[in-house]
């Protein structure tokens, strides 16, 4: 792995940042293609949105390309992250005592997911733990991510790629790393997430393509049944791309042409 911490090499951040103490910040995780970031204009986008709703001070956003680009460019795929934190604050939550924000850019060389998840699908499992309501925080990748390291901590077996959340009130919210969207009769629809959950760049993609495909966009109110109804299933991170559901439990779902195409075009994005 290579980093940076304030343009600087180097792993280090103080004890006292308000990321490490309170969790306070926010986050994106990228593919770098020989040190540029996949889907720039959607994770950019989703950072900054991030980043207002939590008061949070973004660096210009031609530093944190030259900054992604030094430490990638010597790698055909990478992992890239972006830390942004409320920086080194006094004692106490109060976020008046913050000084200047800190930044944190990685990259880690990857080899990738199998493309048969992709090309075929994975499987997925219920996860016990329900997503606690904070609609302040919804949609927002802030540092907490302590209920997605629980839930997926409830499973070991390498045959389940992903674990599927349901909200306190039992409706469907997201994988524990994941946005989830289901096809039914010509329209694709995936959760609300004014509530809980994160929303990620390739779900902002969907929301802008998905009628070139002829299919309608709607986020709506799901259950588990809603899911195991629908006539296909789908993933998306901005590592994964998209992933087709292929089995739940004892839910089979076939291949789906209408999700290959989506998932091709996705790729083919700068």
């Amino acid at each position: 792995m290579a980093m940076l911490v304030n343009g600087l090499p180097g792993e280090a951040v103080s004890a006292l940042d308000r990321g490490f103490n309170y969790g306070d910040g926010v986050f994106r995780t990228m593919q770098l293609r020989h040190g540029r970031p996949w889907m720039w204009r959607w994770q950019y986008a989703r950072l900054a949105d991030d980043a207002a709703r939590l008061a949070l001070t973004l660096p210009d956003e031609q530093l944190l390309l030259d900054e992604l680009m030094a430490l990638g460019c010597e790698h055909p795929l990478a992992v890239g992250k972006i830390v942004i934190t409320r920086g080194v604050g006094a004692r106490g939550y109060a976020m008046a005592g913050a000084g200047a924000p800190t930044r944190i850019v990685s990259a880690t060389p990857w080899a990738g997911y199998p493309a048969e998840y992709g090309e075929q699908g994975v499987a997925a499992r219920w996860c016990e733990l329900r997503l606690s309501l904070q609609p302040r925080l919804a949609g927002v990748k802030h540092l907490n991510r302590l209920e997605s390291v629980l839930a997926r901590s409830e499973w070991n077996d390498p045959a389940i790629q992903e674990g599927l959340l349901l909200d306190q009130d039992g409706w469907l919210a997201e994988g524990t790393m994941s946005n989830v969207y289901l096809l039914r009769e010509g329209e694709i629809l995936t959760p609300l997430l004014d509530r809980c959950g994160v929303n990620g760049a390739v779900r902002d993609w969907l929301t802008e393509n998905i009628s070139n495909f002829g299919l309608e966009f709607s986020e709506k109110r799901l259950s588990a049944a809603d899911l195991i109804d629908a006539d296909a299933v789908f993933l998306s991170n901005s590592l994964m791309g998209i992933w087709p559901l292929a089995r739940l439990g004892e839910r089979v779902w076939m291949p789906s042409p209408l999700l290959q195409a989506l998932r091709q075009a996705l790729l083919q994005q700068a």
